[in-house]
């Protein structure tokens, strides 16, 4: 497994664009909420912590992940919104339903953004186990929401640079 051992949240903070300018959207799954929260928690941090001004971050919720790429679209569609970070648990279970949500979902998320041409960044965990879920929002392998946040960040810098 690749991030056995590894808290994959830590970042170079001089290499982080600053947000001062920035709205960013979060839509985060209420599903596995002890899970999604903590993301949120983390990609908030991180966002404030890079500049990004508290009320220019827009959080909002759907009922599960599958959701998610509806809740980043209408955000996305806010012309003041400059990137979105859809967060998101899913854990597998018997069936193959956790393959279809995690599907759709991703595909979701990233048809979102080719449309608006906005940063549209998947944060939804994948897991097999709670316990994999627990490690990646905020345990042994950091946090998750942190790791979407930077990468929003950063992907907000490339567009407005270009």
């Amino acid at each position: 497994m690749a991030t056995v051992n590894k808290n994959l949240s830590h970042y170079d903070k001089d290499s982080i664009p600053n947000g001062a300018d920035f709205n960013i959207g979060i839509v985060v799954s209420e599903w596995n909420e002890n899970i999604t929260l903590n993301l949120l928690e983390g990609a908030k941090e991180a966002l404030l912590e890079n500049g990004v001004k508290e009320e220019n971050i827009h959080v909002h919720f759907t009922p599960g992940s599958f959701e998610l790429p509806l809740g980043a679209q209408w955000l996305l569609a806010k012309d003041e919104i400059d990137g979105v970070v859809a967060i998101g648990s899913v854990i597998q279970g018997e069936t193959k339903h956790f393959d279809f949500v995690c599907s759709a979902t991703a595909h979701g998320v990233k048809d979102v953004g080719l449309k608006y041409n906005k940063p549209a960044i998947f944060c939804v965990l994948t897991d097999n186990t709670l316990q994999q879920a627990i490690d990646r929002s905020g345990g042994k392998h950091g946090n998750k929401g942190v790791e979407a946040a930077i990468a929003c960040l950063k992907m907000v810098h490339f567009k407005k640079s270009i």
